[in-house]
């Protein structure tokens, strides 16, 4: 890992971070007795340790990038800030929907398809995440680390494809908890990410040696044979 790097431990921060999620869920619910609640916190902790497991194994450098979370571009920060308000409601509003107040009524098999979608994601999450080493949360090119363009993996299909990862795990993580009325704040996050993939993509094009060439072999941002 760089010397430079004065951040917390990134386990910390993902622990942390979990942390606060598993409040935001529990505290709207008013009970810790909540099935589909506890099962989405079971397989988000289960996946993030597996995560932390490999990268620091594989990858501590990707781990060191993926707790980094203070944007350089001023319209990434904006983004990330109006993002992470509609993230915060995704958690809050399904406490407040499926348990305390019943205004959804969403039967088993919707939760079922929930997780099911939830784990595609997470899959799909591990290809990319396996396949490029430079996968911050930041928008930034990592000279220091020798940013190349990736090519391979999920990276044949998309141009982003953990974006897709993460267009496919918001609804999902609203059905699988139960709240109709969260997937509008959901809705928002997907607008924010198209919206971050545009400037994306636009500085890549123009900062990243190779990725002109790359985008004219795969074409579509996000979803094969539609963008």
């Amino acid at each position: 890992m760089s010397e430079k790097n004065t951040d917390p431990n990134p386990v910390i921060k993902f622990i942390i971070l979990y942390i606060i999620l598993a409040l935001a869920l529990f505290i709207p619910a008013g009970t810790i007795f909540w099935l589909q609640g506890g099962i989405y916190i079971i397989i988000m902790i289960v996946f993030s340790t597996s995560f932390i497991i490999y990268l620091k194994k594989k990858d501590p450098e990707l781990l060191e990038a993926r707790a980094k979370t203070k944007a350089t571009e001023s319209w990434d920060k904006k983004i990330g800030v109006i993002a992470g308000i509609f993230i915060l409601a995704m958690y809050i509003l399904p406490g407040f929907d499926a348990v305390r107040f019943h205004w959804s009524s969403i039967p088993l098999i919707i939760n079922t398809i929930g997780f099911f979608g939830m784990i595609l994601a997470i899959i799909l999450f591990f290809l990319v995440t396996r396949e490029n080493t430079y996968l911050s949360r930041v928008i930034e090119i990592q000279e220091e680390r020798g940013h190349k363009v990736i090519t391979t993996g999920p990276y044949k299909i998309v141009r982003h494809p953990m974006y897709l990862a993460l267009i496919v795990l918001y609804p999902s993580h609203c059905l699988a908890l139960g709240s109709f009325y969260a997937l509008i704040p959901s809705l928002g996050v997907i607008i924010t990410i198209i919206v971050r993939i545009h400037y994306e993509d636009k500085k890549l094009h123009e900062e990243l040696e190779g990725y002109k060439e790359y985008a004219t072999k795969t074409r579509y941002k996000l979803i094969p044979g539609i963008w």
